[in-house]
């Protein structure tokens, strides 16, 4: 009965934002069949479902007086509303039930969010409210206030350790950026990953003048997944974020040493699947002026690749989240691009300029 229902929903007219609603909706619905209490009753599928979102500007609406978010109040240049703020958050929370498909992801690395608040509300007003994700979460010094987080399924994942990685230019001390956000933990399987959620310098002023700030984190994060390496025997290591750099920039070939070629895998070496992604499979993440690129990427360690291990990837199981509501018509140059939530200082009342990227972990 259920697959004949998503057959008639597919073939209706209606957006194909629409019709993924419906069939998202109908699937919960079913779901919560399962369990007595009317909440959600996960499914044990076959792989670990891993998530990054740059959610694009998340703020709440006051105005922080340590942080430069102004802008994102209802005085504000960009007119925020609570209106506004509550549509993201469902806007979020439907991107995050679509990339889960028959069940939500089991963790999902975020950025460009402002605090503790937003993420609460995010799990308090939408949808995912009947979910058991948790969050963690650390302020970092950022002076636009924005931070990275993870939200991850209580049942899905025990963390163990979590730690705030600060990042102190040594050439621009007084210029803080984001922390790296490092989380160590066991799956239902038993196994250890480690995460790193990250959010690297922007491209703001050119690319050439901010390089060496994103070559300075990679080194950052380099140095800790050798610490790794050499504490543990063929460590799991999951590297997500909004790089603002290409795969195959320097910041990512030469500093964190991220393979590009998928022909054998050593356990404790790194190897860049955004580059797969970008390069063999022609897909981006975002969009600047004419080209599509992956800025978000998933990097990691061979032990990740091995099939040998009890659980593991290979290279096809990493994707963009590309689907039709997610884009729209270019105006300015051809194609499509990203559906965002703001043009300038025109709310477009949209989803990011950023796309999903995810990674399923095959069990054994």
């Amino acid at each position: 009965m259920k697959n004949q229902t998503f057959k008639y929903i597919t073939k209706l007219n209606l957006s194909s934002f629409v019709r993924h609603l419906l069939l998202v909706l109908i699937l919960i619905s079913g779901l919560k069949s399962f369990s007595q209490n009317g909440d959600f009753q996960e499914i044990d599928r076959q792989y670990m479902r891993i998530m990054f979102y740059n959610v694009e500007n998340l703020f709440d609406t006051f105005d922080d007086s340590l942080k430069r978010d102004e802008a994102f109040t209802p005085d504000g240049e960009k007119h925020w509303s609570v209106k506004k703020y509550n549509k993201k958050l469902a806007n979020i929370s439907k991107v995050i039930m679509a990339v889960g498909g028959w069940e939500p992801p089991d963790i999902i690395g975020i950025c460009e969010i402002e605090n503790r608040l937003v993420l609460e509300e995010i799990l308090k007003k939408t949808a995912l409210k009947k979910l058991d994700y948790k969050i963690i979460h650390r302020e970092s010094p950022d002076r636009r206030g924005i931070d990275v987080a993870m939200f991850y399924r209580e049942k899905k994942f025990t963390p163990i350790t979590v730690e705030a990685i600060r990042v102190t230019f040594p050439f621009a001390a007084n210029k803080p950026t984001r922390d790296i956000l490092y989380v160590k933990g066991v799956n239902r399987q038993n196994d250890t990953l480690h995460f790193f959620v990250n959010h690297w310098p922007s491209r703001w002023g050119g690319q050439a003048v901010t390089d060496s700030k994103r070559q300075y984190v990679a080194s950052v994060v380099r140095a800790k997944a050798d610490s790794l390496f050499k504490a543990d025997v063929n460590p799991k290591i999951i590297i997500m974020g909004d790089l603002n750099d290409y795969p195959d920039n320097n910041s990512l070939i030469k500093v964190l040493k991220a393979r590009i070629t998928f022909d054998k895998y050593e356990n404790e070496e790194l190897y860049n699947l955004g580059y797969y992604l970008q390069h063999e499979k022609g897909k981006g993440s975002h969009k600047h002026e004419a080209h599509w690129g992956v800025l978000d990427q998933i990097i990691v360690s061979g032990a990740v690749l091995n099939p040998e291990m009890k659980i593991y990837a290979t290279k096809d199981d990493a994707h963009v989240f590309d689907a039709p509501y997610l884009l729209e018509k270019d105006e300015n140059q051809t194609g499509y691009r990203a559906f965002r939530t703001y043009i300038g200082f025109k709310f477009h009342d949209g989803f990011s300029d950023h796309l999903p990227v995810f990674l399923d972990l095959r069990k054994k």
